[in-house]
């Protein structure tokens, strides 16, 4: 059940606080800072990071500047009331202590505790582009609750998450963050997650707030360029990016944070459309809106506003609530009142959001929530290690198995080579904010718990160079060569774009030199985005998509490499056959001269048109085999029914897709789109009729032209293909005709 944010009760407790409260109070509520860092240091702390960025310091001289360093959880500003929320602290004891400050202010409002809880606290889950290929919406909403009960126990009241942003750039570092390219897919992401975060009581201690961001068409950046700008028509924003956000607010999530981008030349933070016309008066979002970190300064930067003051003024009548870190409404806000430029009724409308959430959440009446003996007892408890292995499992995708590589055959010899597969700390991810590396299993590790025998070695020299000789030796010796290789965390995740999308050049030198010795051979892969594995795929035997897979990654990939799991996952992102594809994704639309073998088509000259492996995509130790597709329409809903077999000799799962297609309509349509799903399980030999129903309304679309304020979607009569089928390209196709009534 979505959670309901307004009751009448608190309502009138939020009334009889805000006749009290001045307006500087008032303005406090509405600033969310991170603790201040206050020690030694002849720059300022931005300008360090940037420093440690570029490589002008490096990682050991950071930690020791670092570790002098005092943080300042601004004490005297908390008791004065000039402070409604912190970003980025958690830890019982810590939260309680800048709690207990909170409660010395004049209304004893207790303070928000925010921070990126995105897949897992201390037990760390895959990315969340991983986990989406999963196809299985329960297993969203479990992994989301239990980050939820191990977050809540060291204080953290909400989360930043789910990003619901449609990516389709895989150069576009964020692309890891979220569902990837499908919009459907996104939306039942978004639903579900946001439903464990908060589950259906979020008064009892165990939840937490969720927050759907980026608000709206991040995913969309131009180039794949993290914070670049985005100008697309509304008809592809409402069709593509919106949904998602529109799903997350119908099953109750509590926040939305607006994206750094400006959307045809209007930045989110001050886009009126979009926090107010759209959000409230369409959608009637009951919660309230949290700036991204610092994005309200940097509409100076954009070129909308003037200065801070002027950025604060357009942020704030935009619809905009809470300030994250850059100050300009607690600095500006008070000024801007007296001076008839913002009213008052503004402030209290954005403090009223606020509060009403903090009721709901229970933190007024129960201000301290938690303790340092619940927290120790809730992290990396076995049940969540169990689940989070699950989820890896379920997450791990085979993109390729030949030669009988894989499950692993016993009694053989087994090499492994490459540092990713001994260092648990690369196994998290980017943004695993609370994620314990020395917890975190790695290859090399659960190999030897297993007690499988094998010989490691990193493949690289001291210099970092290729080890050509211990790879040739240990070639020599084994019968299996398994290759770690990837990114490192570090390599996706926010302001990780990047212009090639290649394996590094030292990793492919590896696996020609496994290659050389004609020895069976497996790439574990490791990234946060899809990459180019053209060259790569005529280099091995086997590719296993091990994405970040978190704490239990070690062990759910020994499971699937021994056959004990049979790989049932699917990607999410459309893997290019070379960079230059760029964005790439399935459900593009139809051109009036489609790629083909003529030269006046839409081609390229030298690379394919098509992805080197298409969204949906995952290959599974047995096989499966659709038949007898058939739909009609009844109801006004499409009835489609397919039968799946395994052909196999192996027990698997298999993510049954359903795509649908507008062959005429009014506006140009996709070729195809996601629109039902199922992961179904079946013994070898086994067969199962699946039924779907997809109500018509689901092929909607908005009219060409200009799209008004509420516009309606139309669904016009017509011909419509139906698809069935394990990924987005090899599918049964039928037609059915459509009549509206």
């Amino acid at each position: 059940m979505a959670i309901h944010w307004i009751t009448e009760e608190n309502e009138k407790r939020i009334d009889a606080l805000l006749a009290e409260m001045t307006l500087e109070e008032k303005i406090g509520q509405m600033r969310q800072p991170g603790p201040s860092l206050v020690g030694a240091f002849e720059v300022s702390f931005e300008e360090l990071l940037d420093m440690r960025f570029d490589g002008k310091i490096s990682d050991e001289e950071f930690q020791k500047m670092m570790s002098s360093v005092k943080m300042d959880y601004r004490e005297e500003e908390v008791k004065a009331g000039k402070v409604g929320s912190f970003n980025g602290v958690s830890g019982a004891e810590t939260v309680n202590a800048i709690q207990e400050n909170a409660l010395q202010s004049r209304h004893k409002i207790p303070l928000l505790f925010g921070m990126d809880v995105i897949h897992g606290y201390k037990t760390v889950y895959p990315i969340p582009l991983a986990l989406a290929g999963s196809f299985e919406p329960e297993l969203y909403r479990r992994a989301a609750e239990m980050a939820a009960e191990e977050a809540s126990a060291a204080g953290v009241h909400w989360t930043y998450a789910p990003m619901v942003d449609v990516a389709r750039d895989a150069r576009w570092g964020r692309i890891s963050e979220g569902a990837g390219e499908d919009t459907y897919l996104a939306s039942v992401f978004a639903v579900h997650t946001v439903q464990g975060f908060q589950g259906e009581d979020i008064s009892d201690g165990k939840h937490i707030i969720a927050c759907a961001k980026h608000f709206a068409a991040y995913g969309g950046a131009e180039a794949g360029r993290d914070y670049n700008t985005i100008d697309i028509s509304e008809q592809k924003l409402r069709e593509v990016y919106l949904p998602p956000f529109e799903a997350a607010i119908k099953a109750g999530v509590g926040t939305l944070m607006p994206a750094f981008n400006d959307i045809s030349g209007v930045p989110c933070s001050v886009n009126h459309q979009l926090l107010t016309e759209i959000l409230r008066d369409e959608w009637g979002f009951e919660g309230f809106l949290i700036s991204d970190a610092n994005a309200i300064d940097e509409c100076v930067n954009h070129g909308i506003a003037e200065d801070r003051k002027d950025a604060a003024r357009q942020s704030v009548l935009a619809g905009m609530d809470m300030d994250m870190s850059s100050d300009c409404f607690f600095q500006n806000l008070e000024q801007l009142v007296k001076e008839g430029k913002v009213a008052e009724a503004e402030i209290d409308q954005a403090v009223r959001r606020i509060l009403r959430l903090k009721f709901a959440l229970g933190l007024v009446d129960q201000p301290i929530r938690t303790n340092t003996e619940r927290e120790q007892e809730t992290m990396l408890k076995p049940e969540f290690r169990a689940l989070a292995r699950e989820a890896a499992e379920k997450s791990i995708v085979l993109l390729k198995n030949e030669n009988e590589a894989l499950p692993l055959a016993g009694g053989k010899t087994l090499a492994l080579i490459g540092a990713l597969a001994a260092d648990g700390e690369q196994m998290l991810g980017a943004w695993a904010m609370g994620g314990d590396g020395e917890a975190c299993v790695s290859v090399k590790a659960a190999l030897e718990a297993a007690r499988q025998p094998f010989t490691w070695i990193s493949g690289r020299k001291e210099d970092g160079s290729v080890d050509s000789e211990g790879i040739r030796t240990l070639c020599g010796q084994a019968d299996i060569v398994l290759v770690a290789a990837g990114e490192q965390k570090e390599e996706s995740g926010e302001a990780a774009s990047r212009g090639e999308l290649s394996l590094h050049p030292e990793d492919r030198d590896i696996l020609r030199l496994v290659k050389e010795s004609g020895k069976k051979s497996v790439l574990l892969l490791f990234n946060g985005r899809p990459l180019v594995l053209t060259e790569e795929v005529e280099l091995v035997d086997a590719i296993l998509e091990c994405w970040h897979p978190g704490t239990e990654a070690g062990n759910a990939i020994v499971n699937i490499l021994t056959g004990k799991v049979n790989p049932s996952a699917k990607i999410t992102a459309s893997f290019p056959a070379a960079v230059g594809q760029c964005p790439i994704y399935y459900n593009h639309t139809s051109t009036g001269r489609p790629a083909g073998k003529g030269k006046f088509t839409s081609k390229y000259l030298d690379i394919p048109v098509e992805p080197l492996y298409p969204f949906g995509y995952g290959l599974s130790y047995t096989s499966y085999e659709y038949a007898d597709l058939k739909a009609e329409i009844r109801e006004e809903a499409f009835q489609i029914e397919v039968t799946v077999k395994n052909t196999g000799e192996r027990a698997g799962e298999e993510a049954v897709q359903i795509y649908l297609q507008d062959v005429a309509a009014s506006r140009v349509r996709p070729v195809k789109e996601l629109k039902a799903f199922e992961k179904v399980a079946l013994e070898a030999g086994e067969q199962r009729k699946l039924c779907f129903t997809i109500p018509v309304a689901e092929m909607g679309f908005y009219s060409a032209g200009a799209v008004a304020a509420k516009p309606a979607r139309i669904v016009e009569s017509g011909l419509f293909r139906v698809y069935a089928g394990g990924n987005s390209r090899d599918t049964l196709c039928t037609e059915i005709s459509y009549a509206e009534l």
